[in-house]
């Protein structure tokens, strides 16, 4: 009898725990997919101005608006997806399917984390004008070569395109913002940065302007071989496109126009509040500036950068390694006002991720990396509204974790 009561009980434990993971499966679903459908519109006027994708198709965003105390406040996010140095590889970018080559081939982003329009999922943003410029030029937005190769009809003028937008924006009401964020993920994150001052230059000398560049700080360090592989990829990107003269002068007239695609030889020069988003051990630079296969012809370190589980003491104590050089690198970077918190802030973790503002679950979820207990959304918040110091860097010995997921237990 004792046993059958103890099995019963065992049993119900069993049922309790499971239902217990379905509810919590249930609330992650729920704040994934708690979106916004938004519509995309296509700028068909800017095709005679030269202001196109690769492809020559119109440039495209998405646009939220405002309501209440938010009507007048501005959220620009540009959006990532690597860059393109080559006519092969910018010939790829056209027919990929998610449109970072030509907007004939974009979907609609679902409007969800930083983008959100439910306070409960985005409390300092949500009732704000919200904005993806979509992503199609492969050069962060820099590029502007005048002629056409009739042989591969590619366009190089990303810089046209982010002028264009941004135009179409202030006649929408952007001209008498009060507050205005600048963001992007990754090569958007990069353009954030890259174009930081001349957003702000836009809009009224009165509006509180800040930019918030996500995984967007690549830093110039040596990869596994002692080599800067990836310097060179960046120098192709510039040269292609012809970036160089939209690339900061303080950085051009003293140094590579390949280096000034680095934000650690930027930043310093910005004048406008910048907030860094990032990861010391951040996936996309782990795979490709760390160890990219140019310096791992071998492969031994394919498994450790698909899976950090599958990385040998040696290797975790490289990545070690790479983040304190991420760290050296970014303070170095910061410029003078690296120590004013409404001027810089960081929200620095550890997670092996890339690009954390846009998913709802690493934005403001229930597993979201937090630092000082506060996950992004709130330390973003906190440094907009200069409620709170938010320079807050992860444990120097912390290892690389995967975030963003359900807890085991």
């Amino acid at each position: 009898m004792q046993d059958w009561v103890f099995l019963a009980i065992t049993r119900m434990m069993t049922i309790i725990r499971l239902c217990q993971w379905l509810c919590l499966i249930l609330l992650m679903l729920s704040k994934t997919e708690c979106s916004d459908d938004v519509e995309m519109t296509f700028i068909q006027s800017a095709v005679v101005k030269g202001a196109v994708c690769l492809d020559g198709s119109p440039p495209a965003y998405q646009f939220d608006k405002g309501f209440g105390e938010g009507v007048d406040k501005w959220l620009i996010h540009i959006q990532g997806g690597g860059w393109c140095e080559s006519t092969k590889s910018c010939l790829l970018r056209v027919n990929m399917s998610n449109g970072v080559g030509s907007s004939t081939r974009m979907t609609k982003f679902n409007f969800t984390g930083v983008f959100s329009s439910k306070k409960e999922f985005n409390p300092g943003f949500y009732n704000w004008n919200r904005v993806i410029m979509r992503y199609c030029d492969g050069a962060s937005f820099t590029g502007d070569v005048e002629k056409v190769d009739p042989a591969t009809n590619l366009h190089y003028r990303g810089a046209r395109i982010f002028n264009v937008i941004l135009e179409e924006l202030l006649a929408k009401g952007l001209y008498k913002a009060s507050s205005a964020l600048l963001t992007g993920c990754s090569s958007g994150g990069l353009a954030s940065i890259l174009h930081c001052d001349k957003f702000r230059a836009r809009l009224p000398s009165t509006s509180q302007v800040k930019c918030v560049p996500d995984a967007g700080y690549f830093v110039h360090v040596k990869d596994i071989s002692g080599k800067y592989h990836f310097e060179k990829f960046f120098t192709k990107i510039v040269k292609l496109h012809k970036s160089e003269i939209n690339l900061p002068s303080s950085c051009t007239s003293k140094n590579k126009p390949g280096l000034c695609f680095y934000p650690q030889f930027i930043l310093p020069e910005i004048k406008t509040p910048v907030f860094v988003i990032n990861s010391a051990y951040d996936s996309y630079q782990v795979q490709n500036i760390l160890a990219p296969k140019k310096a791992d012809r071998h492969g031994s370190s394919s498994a450790c950068k698909l899976n950090i589980s599958n990385c040998s003491p040696t290797q975790l104590k490289r990545l070690q390694d790479f983040r304190s050089d991420f760290i050296k690198t970014l303070w170095s970077g910061l410029g003078k006002s690296s120590f004013n918190s409404t001027s810089r802030g960081m929200f620095i973790n550890s997670c092996y991720s890339h690009c954390q503002t846009g998913n709802q679950i690493t934005w403001l979820g229930d597993t979201a990396s937090k630092l000082d207990n506060k996950a992004i959304a709130e330390v973003v918040s906190d440094w907009f509204y200069e409620r709170n110091t938010t320079q807050l860097i992860d444990h120097q010995h912390k290892l690389p974790q995967e975030c963003g997921v359900l807890p085991i237990r």
